[in-house]
Parts: structure tokens; sequence; C-alpha cells
């Protein structure tokens, strides 16, 4: 379906149940709270479903909006509204990011699938999806058009939309920035968005553990191929260490990524439950995509990503290594 489309299913109902993927990144929590924020301005019910609260970094984007961690709320809700009600999943590439609640939220019907990662096949009853974009963010801003609610679009909601934005566009670097995206943005800005306070509140609040972090995460640093590829990682035990987490880590790939003629990034992490993720950051042509859909996961051309359970971070770098290899020669890196 076309946003057109997704306009007249959003206009025929009056409340929604909005979630988004597992471990949110900005777009997924930007294009989420925006949306809430929109549908809210159009007199619209909206609630939020997160299986955690946002960030300290993100949850002034939430400000004032419904959210719910507790899904058997969402469940009475949805009971209380009966047939007038819509779940829409947002920047989510696969059923399986929705999360442990992703059966019960696929139980709210009609569910729409609002989402640009060019690995979705369309889970939802509708869907729509355009891989070309720079982030979700960028979508449901044009989906604020359609509906007639860009103009009057308030600076909370342009702000959740300018941070889904400058996120996914690893602030209007990577190939998927286009003309259209740079035009949205302007928009966001004549809607009384301060580019410096989005910066300062997303990039400028480091703590000294996460400086310190950043030491142990970057003596980790090993390149491959002709130092084609570059992988760091971080463990658990350094995360106890410097009294850091997971937030702390965002943005430590884009090291390893701005090293001259470095044409990939890896980032492993060691999770709980004897899990380690893994984040690929490209520039240029590069399609990371393809190396993490060889393990189940998947994302965009410059940024994918995907999760193994049962191995080490060696092990899984070790297997991983060899898929980025066959990618460099194949060109598809």
């Amino acid at each position: 379906m076309n946003r057109k489309a997704a306009r007249q299913a959003i206009e025929a109902v009056h409340n929604f149940v909005l979630a988004t993927h597992v471990r949110p990144d900005g777009d997924a929590l930007g294009s989420l709270f925006g949306l809430a924020r929109i549908l809210t301005q159009m007199g619209k019910q909206a609630v939020c479903y997160l299986e955690e609260m946002p960030t300290e970094v993100h949850s002034v984007l939430a400000a004032g909006l419904r959210l719910e961690t507790d899904i058997d709320r969402i469940h009475t809700f949805a009971g209380e509204c009966g047939q007038d009600i819509m779940g829409i999943c947002l920047d989510c590439g696969d059923m399986a990011r929705l999360g442990k609640n992703g059966a019960v939220l696929r139980e709210i019907k009609p569910f729409l699938v609002i989402d640009h990662h060019q690995g979705n096949s369309g889970f939802g009853d509708l869907h729509w999806i355009e891989p070309h974009r720079s982030s979700t963010g960028e979508m449901v801003y044009d989906l604020a058009v359609e509906l007639g609610a860009a103009e009057e679009l308030s600076l909370e909601a342009a702000e959740c939309l300018y941070t889904a934005i400058v996120t996914d566009t690893g602030s209007f670097q990577y190939n998927c920035t286009s003309a259209h995206t740079l035009a949205v943005a302007s928009r966001l800005l004549n809607r009384g968005v301060k580019p410096a306070l989005i910066s300062e509140r997303l990039y400028d609040n480091a703590s000294f553990g996460s400086l310190q972090l950043m030491q142990l995460v970057l003596s980790t640093l090993q390149t491959f191929f002709d130092d084609q590829v570059a992988v760091i990682q971080v463990s658990r035990k350094m995360l106890e260490t410097t009294g850091t987490d997971y937030e702390d880590c965002d943005g430590l790939i884009n090291f390893p990524r701005s090293i001259k003629g470095v044409r990939a990034a890896v980032f492993l992490k060691e999770r709980k439950d004897d899990e380690v993720s893994v984040s690929i950051r490209a520039k240029g042509d590069c399609d990371v995509a393809w190396a993490a859909a060889q393990f189940g996961g998947g994302g965009h051309k410059n940024a994918a990503g995907f999760r193994l359970h049962g191995s080490s971070m060696e092990q899984v770098r070790d297997m991983l290594l060899p898929v980025l290899e066959q990618a460099l020669r194949q060109g598809s890196l």
C-alpha cells in the first residue's frame, strides 16, 4: 500500500496502539512518539507500547504521551475500544523484533506496518514499506502531510521526527540521505526545531564512565582484509568496570567506520542470556544488509545487524568475517 491508503485506514479509526521494535533506537522512538503526537493532534487516542521505558536521552520525546509497558493494560484498552481500533508498528523489520508480546499486539486488527527496512516482507494486515527512505521518521512526516496535519505540526512532534531522521542518516552522512530527506528536515526546522539542541541531547551528554568505556572498547580494535573491515567489541565486564550500560555504547561504531580505507565496521556486544548482538555500519556503496541477512538479521544498505545465541563474541566474529570477505569479493561491499 502507499501513504494514501495508510491515510484512509487511519482516518477511519479513532483509537490506536503504537509499537516498535525491541531495544528501540532514535528512529524507532522518534517515529513512535511523533506519530502518537500527530494522532493526538487530530483528536484521536493513541497509546504507545514499549517493553521498557525509553532511556533518559529519549524520554523527553515522550513527555505528555500515554506510554504502557504492561501488555495486560494494552489488552484491556483494546477490548474497551471494540472494533474502533488499529495497531500500528513503526520501524520494525519483522514480527520477531516486536518482542515477547508481539503476538498479543498482532491480535489488534487491522495491524498496519510502516517501515523502511529492505528485508521487510510485510507482516501486518496492512503494510506501507519503502526501503529507499532514509528513515521511518521521514515516512511519518509524509504521512502527516497526507493527513493534513503537517502545517500545524507541534514543535514536540517535529522534534521527534527530526530526531528519527538525524539518527538514521548518521546526521545526514549516510547514502540514504536524499534531497527529500533534507527538504523534510528543513520543514521541521520551520516548525521550530533547533538542530543544535537535538545534537546536544543526542551526542553531548557523555559521562566520565562512558569515556572510560570508549577507551576500553577502542582498545579492542582489529582490522581485516587489508584494513577494509574494522571490528570492535564490548563485554559485560567492561560495562561493570566503568559503571555504564549499553546506552553508552551508542555511536562508538562510528570510530572504526571513520578510519580511512575501512568500508565496513562491526561492533560486537556481549549481552545477557548467552547472546551476542552485532551492529554493522558501512559507507559509500557498501551493502551490509546482505551480510546481516545470512545470520537472520537485516537492516539497511549502510546499517544492519543481527543477534546470535550460544556463541562467544570471538566465535561470532569468526563466523561473520568469511561472509564479509565473500561480500568484498563479490562486490556487495
